[in-house]
């Protein structure tokens, strides 16, 4: 057996804990280091999956209950192979451990969309080669991301951007679908997303609460927790987007399905009451082919898998596919759709 490529996770909230289950279930992929904005989880031999399940609030305030819970049933030897401790800069904790990872998951929330490019920014002045892979959705956060390719370079490092579910796989698909097409007309990508509690995707629906007409990045970033749940009172839970500002219509243009962005739209609805999603989440892409016939091809995801699945799955696809690019001497920022993600085991 291969060993296992060492993964860092920046971020704890819900997608950073979805990352950690996720990569607890793989045999290629070993959680050596994860951080919230009070400290860092960090284990020389690994994370034990079952120390990270179930965390709420907390990251390193959760760990070591779940190794008090270890010690006394007589798990001593794993819970003192773990340091949790809370810290002023984690981000700079991580950076130190940098060298002793082979890639980094960033699931941090992006408000304002400088955020993660000066994360990335700030590992890569540190010195040390790394892979980076984000799940932006922001065109303008992602268009930040590109324009740190001469640092990466230099750097000899590989950013993968915007590789989660849109854009991520849905934009993946939209590349795969244009192949039958000699002009491609217009992509639709129309999201569903169901979540029981709000509070466990808090800084996901303040950058989708962007969206929404009458709001921006910066009002969003500056709402309370109690202003969100006023507006979900509101909206009885749900929010309708259309037109949203998604690095889909970069991504795409970047690579040639597209020829212009306004030809890509992104809309959706998110219902933070139930688990259930409002809609099916699909990617059309309509076009001409060379005999001059108008035609769709559609790409459903199933209805019962979750944000979480369909963003950090891929997401982890494409950090074993930048981990392969750093090999092949191949370095800088490449998008979802410059390169297919690659199966973990």
């Amino acid at each position: 057996m291969t060993t296992p490529l060492r993964v860092g996770v920046l971020g704890a909230g819900g997608l950073g804990k979805a990352a950690a289950r996720i990569i607890g279930l793989k045999q290629e992929l070993q959680l050596a280091a994860i951080c919230d904005s009070q400290g860092i989880v960090w284990a020389e031999g690994g994370l034990e999956a079952s120390l990270l399940a179930g965390l709420q609030g907390d990251l390193v305030e959760g760990v070591r209950q779940a190794q008090a819970e270890g010690e006394s049933q007589g798990g001593v030897a794993v819970a003192t192979a773990v340091e949790a401790r809370h810290c002023e800069d984690p981000l700079g904790e991580m950076i130190a451990r940098a060298p002793a990872l082979d890639a980094v998951l960033v699931a941090l929330p992006n408000l304002p969309n400088q955020f993660i490019p000066d994360v990335v920014t700030r590992f890569l002045e540190a010195g040390h080669a790394t892979v980076f892979v984000d799940v932006l959705k922001r065109t303008t956060a992602v268009e930040l991301m590109f324009a740190l390719d001469p640092l990466v370079k230099r750097a000899r490092s590989v950013v993968l951007t915007g590789c989660g579910a849109t854009p991520g796989i849905l934009a993946a698909a939209a590349v795969l679908a244009a192949q039958s097409f000699v002009e491609v007309e217009k992509v639709d990508i129309w999201w569903g997303v169901g979540i029981a509690n709000w509070e466990a995707y808090k800084a996901t629906i303040r950058e989708d609460i962007a969206h929404l007409p009458g709001y921006s990045v910066a009002r969003a970033q500056a709402m309370s927790d109690a202003d969100v749940d006023a507006l979900l009172a509101h909206t009885d839970g749900r929010l309708e987007l259309r037109r949203m500002e998604h690095a889909d219509d970069v991504l795409l243009q970047r690579v040639g399905v597209v020829q212009d962005r306004s030809q890509v739209e992104v809309g959706g609805v998110m219902d933070t009451r139930q688990a259930k999603k409002p809609v099916s989440t699909t990617m059309t892409l309509t076009g001409i082919t060379y005999e001059g016939r108008r035609a769709s091809h559609q790409f459903i995801l199933g209805d019962e898998t979750t944000m979480a699945a369909n963003v950090i799955g891929p997401a982890l696809g494409y950090l074993k596919r930048g981990v392969w690019l750093k090999a092949q001497g191949l370095h800088g920022v490449f998008g979802c759709t410059e390169f297919l993600p690659m199966v973990v085991k």
